[in-house]
This record gives C-alpha cells, sequence and structure tokens, in this order.
C-alpha cells in the first residue's frame, strides 16, 4: 500500500516550496542530508508528512524523548491513519542499569519495572517491519540505536498457521516454547498458551490489526480452523484463514543453537576465570564464576535469564568487537530517516556508546559480567551513519553536523499557517530587572496570557517562584530534580489557567508547546554558555511564537555576541514573515490547544487586534535591511528607520482603497481604509 496522507488542509505559506526543495534534495540530487530550518510553530511535522506521502518510501523518525517521540507518533497517525504507523521505545517505566563504583566498592544490581504495554508495541514494530510491508513510519527514541536480537533469528522464529495446512500438535507447542510462549491452566496473558484436547489457545505477544487471542483446532494432524476469541469468555470473535504468531521477545532462538550458545559461554568464562587467577584476583575469579554459571543454568533450563542481553553476541553469532543489531536492520535499505530537533538528537545519538562503554568496563573489569556484555551495546556514531542511507534534519536550530551534512544547503520555513510572526527581542538593563518583569507579569496575565520566565540555576528558579508566591502570583517551577509526571502537570495546570508563571531553567525549549504564553523572559541573558548559546536563545525564544502578543524580554548588562546574533538572526526571519503577510493580505491568527490534546486550533483575532499586532511586529524591519542592534537596543528603534516605508504603505493603501471604491467593491474598500487608518495612527505615534 502506498502512502494515504489524510488533512483537513493542504501545504501553505512556505510549506509547499519547502517540500518541493526536500524531495528534490532526496530524489533528484540523492542528497545524504537534507535539513529543515522551521520556526516554531510552522508546521514541521505536516512539511515531513507531505515529504514522505511524496517518496513513498518506509521512515524511520528519530526523537530525543520519549514524550516528544508520543506526540510525533499520534500526529503520524492522524496523518496517516490507512497507513503503518509504529512506536518503538525504551519498554521501561523505571531502569536503574546494573553498574560497579570501585572506589567505594558498591554494586548497584540492575532494577527496572517494564511497561507490557510498551513492550507489545515494539514487538509490533519490528513484526510490520518483517512483514513486507513499505507504508510503514516507525516513531522512535534514541533506543533505536540499542541491540534488539538478529532480525533473522526473529523472523525465523515466527510461526505461521493455515487452515489446511498439516501440523503435529506437540511439535507446534515446543515452537511456542521456543518463541517464549508459556503454557498455562489459567486465564489467558499475553505471551501465553492453553491446551485442551485437540484445540490450542494462544494469546499473542501483541495484537495486530485489533486481533490478540486465537484458537487453532486440529482434526487429526491438520487445522481445521482458526478463531479470533475473546480472551476471556473464549467466545468466537471472527474466523480467519491464517495467522501468525510472532515470538515474545526480541532476543530468541532456536534449542540446538543454544546448546552451542551454551558452550561457547563455558568457554568464555573458563579463559575469564583463568585470567583473573593469573592476576592474582581470586576474589574477581570466584565473583564470574558463579554469577555466568547461574545465568548458564537459567538459559539450558528457560531459554533465557535475567541479563540475556549481555550475552546477544553469542546468541547473534557475532564476532567480538562486531556491531550488535539494531532497529535500523529491521527495515529495507531504502528508507529514509527523519531526525527530529536535530540539534539536541544527534549529539544524544553521538554520546550513547561512550556512556554505555565506561559502565560496562568497570563490570568486566571486576568480575560482574564476560568481556562479551561489552559487545551489548548502542551503535557508535560512525556504525549509525553507515547504516543511514539518508536523513532529514529537523529543527529551528540546526548544528553544524546537520548543516554540514546537508552541504550547506537549508530548507527553510518561516510562515506560521497562523501567520503569525516571531516575537521581537527586547534587552532590558539587570537594575530593577524584577519591578521591570513584574510590570509586564501583570499587564500580560490581566490580558488572560501566560509568561515564561528561565534562569540560570535552580536555586534562582526556586527563589524567584518564592517571591512570586509572597506577592501572590500563582505560579510553580521545573527543573531536573522535578518529577516527569510533576513536569507534565504543572504544564497542565498552565493550560487550564490553574497557575499563570512558569519558571525554569533548560526545560521549557524544544518540544514544549503552550499557545497561552505571550511573554518570556530570560534572566541573566548575557552570560553566555551552555544555556544562553545562540541555539539556546532561540528555542526559549520560541516557547512566544504561538501568540499574537508575543514578545520577549532579555534581561542584561551587555550586548554580548551571542545577543548580537540571536536579534539579527529574529530581525530577518521577523522581516521575511510580515513580508509576506503584507505581501498576501493576510493577518495573524492566535493559536490554542484543542480539547483533546496535542492538536491545535486556530482562531482569527478581530480586525483591530490582527492590525496592532502585525504593525507592532513589523517595528523591528527596516526597508533597506535588517536592524543592527547596540548595547542599548530595543525592538521599537527600527521604527526610525521605518518611517518611510510607512508612509509609502499608506499610499499603497490609499491606492487600493480608491481602486476598490472605483469597481464597486465597498467591502475591500473599507478593509484599506481601516489599513490605511491604522498605518496613519502608527506613523504619528512614530514621529
Amino acid at each position: 500500500m502506498d502512502f494515504r496522507l489524510v488533512a483537513g488542509y493542504e501545504p501553505t505559506g512556505d510549506q509547499p516550496e519547502a517540500i518541493e526543495q526536500m524531495v528534490q534534495s532526496i530524489t533528484q540530487e540523492g542528497n545524504h542530508g537534507t535539513t529543515l530550518l522551521g520556526v516554531t510553530g510552522s508546521g514541521k511535522t505536516f512539511t515531513v508528512a507531505n515529504v514522505i506521502a511524496r517518496l513513498n518510501r518506509p521512515t524511520l523518525v528519530i526523537s530525543h524523548n520519549k514524550t516528544l517521540a508520543a506526540q510525533l507518533y499520534q500526529e503520524f497517525k492522524n496523518f496517516f491513519p490507512e497507513n503503518a504507523v509504529e512506536y518503538f521505545v525504551s519498554y521501561y517505566d523505571y531502569f536503574q542499569p546494573e553498574a560497579y563504583i570501585p572506589s567505594t566498592d558498591t554494586y548497584i544490581e540492575k532494577d527496572l519495572a517494564i511497561n507490557d504495554e510498551i513492550e507489545q508495541m515494539r514487538l509490533k514494530t519490528v513484526a510490520t517491519l518483517l512483514s513486507g510491508r513499505r507504508d510503514v513510519i516507525v516513531v522512535s527514541s534514541v533506543s533505536c540505536i540499542y541491540g534488539c536480537g538478529n532480525p533473522e533469528a526473529f523472523h525465523s522464529a515466527a510461526i505461521e498457521l493455515k487452515v489446511g495446512d498439516r501440523h503435529n500438535r506437540n511439535d507446534l507447542l515446543i515452537r511456542l516454547v521456543d518463541a517464549l510462549y508459556t503454557r498455562t491452566e489459567l486465564a489467558l496473558q499475553p505471551s501465553t498458551f492453553r491446551v485442551t484436547g485437540e484445540t490450542i489457545d494462544i494469546m499473542a505477544s501483541f495484537g495486530e490489526f485489533g486481533n490478540q487471542c486465537f484458537r487453532i483446532m486440529f482434526f487429526d494432524r491438520e487445522i481445521e480452523a482458526i478463531y479470533s476469541i475473546d480472551p476471556e469468555t473464549g467466545q468466537k470473535l471472527s474466523s480467519l484463514d491464517s495467522v501468525t504468531i510472532y515470538p515474545s521477545n526480541l532476543f530468541v532462538t532456536t534449542r540446538d543453537h543454544i546448546n552451542r550458545v551454551v558452550e561457547e559461554i563455558r568457554e568464555d568464562l573458563t579463559k575469564q576465570v583463568a585470567f583473573f587467577e593469573r592476576e592474582g584476583r581470586e576474589l574477581e575469579a570466584q565473583r564470574i564464576k558463579q554469577r555466568v554459571e547461574y545465568d548458564i543454568e537459567m538459559i539450558n533450563e528457560l531459554g533465557y535469564c535475567s541479563g540475556i542481553e549481555n550475552y546477544s553476541r553469542y546468541m547473534d553469532g557475532r564476532a567480538p568487537g562486531s556491531r550488535p543489531f539494531c532497529l535500523i536492520d529491521y527495515f529495507p535499505k531504502d528508507f529514509i530517516t527523519v531526525i527530529d530537533e536535530s540539534h539536541v538528537t544527534v549529539p544524544q545519538v553521538r554520546g550513547m556508546f561512550g556512556g554505555d562503554r565506561s559502565r560496562k568496563e568497570n563490570l568486566v573489569e571486576y568480575g560482574f559480567r564476560l568481556p562479551a556484555a561489552l559487545d551489548n551495546r548502542p551503535l557508535k556514531f560512525e556504525e549509525f551513519e553507515r547504516l543511514v542511507p539518508q536523513s532529514i534534519y529537523v529543527s529551528a536550530t540546526p548544528a553544524d553536523y546537520e548543516i554540514a551534512d546537508s552541504e550547506g544547503e537549508i530548507v527553510e520555513q518561516l510562515i506560521r499557517p497562523t501567520h503569525i510572526v516571531d516575537p521581537p527581542l527586547r534587552l532590558r538593563p539587570s537594575e530593577h530587572q524584577i519591578d521591570d518583569l513584574l510590570d509586564d507579569i501583570n499587564r500580560v496575565v490581566h490580558r488572560g496570557e501566560k509568561v515564561i520566565v528561565t534562569t540560570i540555576s535552580k536555586r534562582s528558579a526556586e527563589d524567584m517562584s518564592g517571591y512570586l508566591d509572597r506577592i501572590g502570583i500563582r505560579n510553580r517551577y521545573i527543573h531536573s530534580d522535578i518529577e516527569t509526571l510533576n513536569r507534565i502537570q504543572i504544564l497542565e495546570d498552565m493550560r487550564e489557567d490553574r497557575i499563570d508563571v512558569i519558571v525554569g531553567v533548560n526545560l521549557l525549549r524544544e518540544g514544549i508547546d503552550l499557545p497561552e504564553v505571550s511573554l518570556v523572559a530570560i534572566i541573566d541573558a548575557d552570560k553566555e554558555g551552555f544555556l544562553r548559546n545562540v541555539r539556546a536563545i532561540t528555542q526559549i525564544a520560541g516557547r512566544a511564537a504561538r501568540h499574537t502578543n508575543g514578545q520577549v524580554n532579555l534581561y542584561g548588562d551587555r550586548l554580548t555576541g551571542t545577543l548580537r546574533t540571536s536579534i539579527i538572526e529574529s530581525n530577518r526571519r521577523r522581516a521575511k514573515q510580515i513580508a509576506y503577510n503584507l505581501e498576501h493580505g493576510v493577518l495573524p491568527r492566535r493559536a490554542k490547544k484543542s480539547g483533546t490534546g496535542s492538536a491545535l486550533l486556530t482562531e482569527r483575532t478581530t480586525t483591530e487586534e490582527n492590525l496592532e499586532a502585525t504593525l507592532y511586529n513589523a517595528s523591528n524591519i527596516v526597508s533597506n535591511g535588517v536592524a543592527e542592534p547596540t548595547d542599548n537596543y530595543s525592538a521599537e528603534q527600527p521604527l526610525n528607520a521605518l518611517q518611510g516605508s510607512l508612509e509609502s504603505l499608506i499610499e499603497e493603501s490609499r491606492k487600493a482603497m480608491e481602486e476598490a471604491a472605483k469597481s464597486l467593491d465597498f467591502v475591500a474598500a473599507a478593509k484599506h481604509r481601516d489599513r490605511m487608518r491604522e498605518l496613519q495612527k502608527l506613523a504619528e505615534e512614530n514621529k
């Protein structure tokens, strides 16, 4: 099946041009990398969906965290309801990795809580990819670069059953056990089966097309019927011609292969014990012997053990030092990769190997794991690059790597469907900054809008929040010590109008979607560093880019290189956005959250509000280029340079009004008249 994009709207603004450029870059020019620089709220996901539909190739979408991956998964599900959109993230609700700290002689046992639903979605993902379907989009976190078993072994362990086929019933039961299913006489659970005479009820490891529980009925050695059944009542739901039962674990193998694996593990255990004994390290020798012999016993009895992934090299038949299999190996060779928020996701992919390696080396060095555990690892970055044929990088602030991989050619998407212009960046002195900020907060909150304040440290965020509490402003603070679920609740409290201000450090950037926010205040904006570089400033400022009244206050005492670059780039983008709005006669619309969650709705503001927002946002634009900031720069300064442009715009509106009146189009004439009057008013105020 081909991809079929379903949406109630068409590409608009500069989306059509961006789509064409990206498709051409991938298909005609064959570029390895293509970068989409899209401002916040410009509909980057919709643009990418159009590109996927045009390319009609399997697609892997990588996000840097589970929350954003879940949002993207839902959006692509909505865009492609008839196609296979899958979700592949870490299945741990909680995960404490195994580790050893030599300095304190502390061993930390692996501790985890597995989310069964996500585990089923992971299994469904690989099964869909192995089914041969081409219309597949997999939305994943960086867990896609971690080991997940040999695709050939997983595929060969799948059990295909058809009505009329002949099978030995006992052989089928053995194959189910080899696929890591468990026999039960109780209620069926995922990855279990129940036998009653010539009937086998199987609860699959995941649901396919809504079905998960199947009844296989034999007559002699022939499959007489296959039914989909209700697992609780056993009631027949539908008749099927065939069904495929996939393994319940990505690390699966045959009994014969397990015997060979066990022998290889024993050989390496003998070598490692001998190594420790030669070094005079009896404790490590005894430790590794006890641990591995216990694991071997479990593998012999059950086919797996706790920490089976540490033996994946043996299971996969890989040579020492070779890369592990991962989700990418399940894709056909011509797939494309979309890397969302690439300026964050690419460094995360690059850094996974180093962190994993340092932890594993301690475990091996002190006798907790065999050296083969080092080969259970994420991909090295160069391995990832070799596996990915073509990539689309999506970011409002692409980094040097993405630009270089795209050979310096960037596809820009600056026009929002709402026609909202980037918020102006205003330098404010740090002296009396709290009083200045409170004035703006009171003004914004009085209009029913919301505020984000970012600080340079956790302590300052808490102090700021405490002060706002004492003077009666509804607020909460967010930083890395706040639990994930609590962070989500704080954001929801703002959307539901239970608080007006959120104070944070570095968490209010990528993917935070709060259209209610019209003011972003950046404290210590002149403290250059990780939290105050150009990308950080741009990303934080983007939180106010969904509101017609959006503005950003930069509190500091120096016009640093970072601030100068940020302001110039902001003005450049705003110039293009305003020029587009004026050329097409469109006005900004407010963006707001829908009642169902992530989808955005828009509503047109009143004519007065639209004109005010459009003309106010024009204040940074000069007729002969972008405004250059100075040490006491403010967004209002370029108005002086704009005066001549305003006069020409007034004259254009006058002529358009007169032409419309001559044509007896009095509605259009009134529109041009109102626009002319607003321009005259602005020009008068600017004298």
